[in-house]
């Protein structure tokens, strides 16, 4: 449409084919008519008063303003001819297009308007005149039933997927407890044998302290503190043990026995605490304090320790008829014998000895459980084990002895 034109509705006229509009930027080829005649090729008739020819009925284009009406100014009749100035509107003759080339056209009417975005939709439109359905692709059926070949598929992928999970969770935990296992055995090893050098690797208020404090030790609850009054020298089992109980103890051997005697605050008691140190690795030591447990061997007066009698104290005269009540205690975490003898500190004999389990028992009427020899016996011989684990965990810095 050139400026100055009227908006109104304006297709180019029918034929038997359709017109398509000419794109912007075309050239029309040269003319065949002679130079300077201005010919044009004569519009086809159409029907007088009509302004269009019959089935070619204006429509309204989509982006334009209706034509308007008669009357207002403007004429409805054909166009004018424009002159010939090269524009399209110069051609010599409208090009017919093929239908066949452009479906989208009508061949009678020309294109449809109803399949403009822009189409209204509203009643009383054209008849059919509907925007136009676009199908997208097409989203995933959850709710659809799965093929029975591709679950099939599916679920043996997931199967395979867990039972590779599975194992590999399973052997991970059996990696895991593998590794943590040989762990704690290393580390109980190493504990195990620090233990069994304590006796020439520490001092010996390490392993014997000064003075021992027992809170709660004695009978009902009551406080103990115990004073070391002497230290034998280091020496083997041969001299310090009864023959039997020296038999008892062969399986684990004998490397090094320890000795110290104690006295209560009152003086009125005397103990002697020893320490065995085996040559026996942890699976005889178990086998050892399975047998103890089992035939109760600790609570046989003929297994008896022997005290070890200080001269020049109140344990001068500490002997094996002084001995009131005892304790044996085969550990398993580290090559040692942990006993404890105890009895008057006046030197009288005891014509019935009681084992401290015993005579710690409630009710117990005999003579070491009613002066409470029993707690003397077992307060201090775990108080001295305590200390060697302690020590064992945590050695100081190795010194001869």
């Amino acid at each position: 449409m050139r400026a100055g034109d009227s908006e109104s509705s304006y297709l180019p006229p029918a034929s038997d084919s359709a017109w398509s509009p000419l794109p912007r930027g075309w050239v029309p080829p040269p003319s065949t008519a002679p130079p300077g005649t201005g010919h044009r090729d004569p519009a086809p008739e159409r029907p007088a008063g009509s302004g269009t020819a019959p089935g070619h009925e204006a429509r309204p284009i989509p982006g334009q303003r209706p034509a308007p009406a008669p009357g207002n100014g403007t004429t409805t009749g054909p166009r004018p001819a424009a002159p010939a100035t090269g524009t399209p509107d110069s051609h010599p003759a409208w090009t017919p297009v093929s239908p066949v080339s452009h479906p989208d056209f009508s061949a009678s009417a020309g294109p449809d308007p109803a399949l403009s975005w822009s189409a209204p939709l509203v009643p009383g439109g054209a008849p059919g005149a509907t925007r136009p359905v676009v199908s997208f692709a097409e989203p995933e059926g959850f709710g659809e039933p799965v093929r029975q070949g591709m679950g099939a598929r599916q679920r043996a992928v997931v199967a395979a997927a867990c039972v590779v999970l599975g194992l590999g969770l399973i052997g991970g935990a059996v990696t895991g407890s593998w590794l943590v296992g040989g762990s704690a055995d290393a580390a109980e090893r190493t504990s195990y044998a620090t233990a069994g050098g304590l006796w020439h690797n520490v001092p010996v208020d390490d392993l014997f302290p000064r003075t021992v404090d027992g809170q709660g030790a004695g009978p009902g609850g009551a406080d103990r503190t115990w004073t070391r009054i002497g230290v034998a020298p280091d020496g083997d089992c041969a001299d310090a043990l009864d023959p039997l109980l020296r038999t008892a103890l062969a399986p684990v051997g004998c490397r090094r026995l320890l000795r110290a005697t104690y006295t209560d605050a009152t003086q009125s008691y005397v103990t002697t605490v020893g320490l065995l140190f085996t040559t026996a690795d942890a699976t005889a030591m178990r086998a050892l304090d399975a047998r103890f447990t089992k035939e109760g061997l600790a609570k046989r007066d003929d297994l008896m320790p022997r005290p070890y009698a200080v001269k020049g104290t109140v344990a001068a005269g500490f002997g094996a008829k002084q001995r009131a009540s005892w304790t044996i205690s085969v550990l398993t975490d580290a090559p040692v014998v942990v006993y404890t003898v105890s009895g008057w500190a006046d030197g009288r004999a005891v014509d019935t000895p009681q084992p401290a389990a015993e005579a710690t028992a409630s009710g117990a009427t005999t003579a070491p459980g009613q002066a409470g020899l029993g707690h003397e016996a077992q307060g201090l011989a775990d108080r001295v084990e305590r200390g060697l684990r302690r020590t064992a965990a945590s050695p100081p810095p190795e010194q001869s002895r």
